[in-house]
């Protein structure tokens, strides 16, 4: 029997201005989030991979971000969400070394997803034609469970191509950590679900939404012809801010998911500058979560679904989600740190006491 799962979710957003010291101050308060995250006994932090994107997120390195992460913690796994799968950001020889070494440096703790990038500013910074990024993630995706599971391993491909060689070193996990794909647009779960990898939405969806990608996610990755190890988890994001009093958690939680709103929808532009069927949205955009005006579950007009509010609600948004079939939620903790770092602290500290038991069952795997 699974148990709901929690994690926490970077973007490492940097507000203006870009003074001496607002990165890494934005960087520790990350990190002592983590290490908290860390004992209060959530399941994973994740960092996504961004180029370019002023604002909106400075993470243009996770694996570095995860590696301090797992050195300062005990028992969270540690997530890409997710590495770029594009030859001319990442070599698949590389994605596959860099993984096996953190995986050695958390004890076997990784969790791998995968992307093929999301915004014609991090496109055309590479010259990458986004045309033919879906056959690269592919064909990387393909490839990595055996760079790490053959001793030897060559390859001979469209996108890429290896001689003979011995791809170390290998990861702690067997055969090797599990694998997830980002989930922006309608389809992408398709392609998780025919290859047998995890399902990790990275934008935000509405119930009817999130169990119709779910649903159609179960049904398929049953007959799946599995690339490696088959992940069957679907996990979604989401916000949080946790407070004992309602008004007070909207004011907060609400400012939060504003001003991400903002910063997410100055990204729209992008999409409108290269003109491709290669993607349903170039700019990381999905449509805003539907409001249940008046509904006594949502006296503040809070968008349904979002884990904003005191303990009581944030129980029945996600039941709700575990209602739909979804195996895990992932946090967004603060954006551009509009939220004092003590507030982040105490809604996590709050979550973990009121919310998080309700969802530790016993006898669950």
């Amino acid at each position: 029997m699974r148990r709901m799962r929690f994690g926490i979710f970077y973007e490492l957003s940097v507000p203006r201005p870009f003074a001496p010291g607002v990165e890494r101050a934005v960087y520790e308060n990350a990190l002592e989030q983590v290490r908290l995250a860390d004992e209060l006994g959530f399941d994973t932090v994740w960092a996504v991979e961004h180029h370019f994107l002023e604002e909106y997120s400075h993470c243009s390195a996770p694996e570095l971000f995860l590696t301090a992460c797992a050195m300062q913690t005990k028992q969270i796994r540690v997530g890409h969400g997710a590495v770029v799968c594009v030859p001319a950001m990442n070599h698949p020889v590389r994605i596959a070394e860099r993984a096996a070494v953190l995986d050695i440096l958390s004890g076997g703790r990784l969790e791998l997803g995968t992307a093929r990038s999301s915004t014609w500013s991090e496109l055309a910074g590479f010259e990458i034609d986004p045309d033919t990024t879906k056959q690269t993630w592919d064909e990387t995706i393909r490839a990595l469970p055996k760079m790490w599971t053959q001793e030897r391993f060559a390859w001979q491909g469209t996108s890429f191509s290896v001689p003979e060689r011995a791809i170390l070193p290998k990861p702690v996990q067997q055969p090797h950590p599990p694998l997830w794909v980002t989930v922006t647009t309608p389809g992408t779960e398709l392609d998780a679900a025919e290859r047998g990898i995890g399902c990790l939405g990275v934008a935000a969806a509405s119930f009817k939404e999130q169990e119709r990608r779910t649903a159609e996610y179960r049904r398929r990755i049953g007959s799946c012809a599995p690339i490696g190890a088959v992940n069957s988890q679907v996990a979604t994001l989401n916000f949080l801010y946790c407070h004992e009093d309602p008004k007070e958690a909207a004011r907060t939680g609400l400012g939060m998911l504003g001003v991400f709103g903002q910063e997410n929808a100055q990204l729209l532009f992008t999409r409108e500058a290269y003109p491709t069927r290669a993607y349903g949205s170039l700019a990381n955009l999905a449509p805003a979560p539907a409001r249940r005006e008046g509904s006594p579950a949502d006296p503040s007009g809070i968008p349904e679904g979002m884990a904003i509010g005191d303990p009581e609600r944030i129980v029945r948004a996600i039941k709700e989600w575990e209602s739909i079939g979804v195996d895990g939620v992932n946090f967004l903790l603060n954006a551009l740190e509009v939220i004092p770092q003590e507030k982040v602290l105490a809604s996590l500290r709050l979550f973990a006491r009121e919310v998080m038991p309700r969802f530790r069952k016993k006898g669950a795997a």
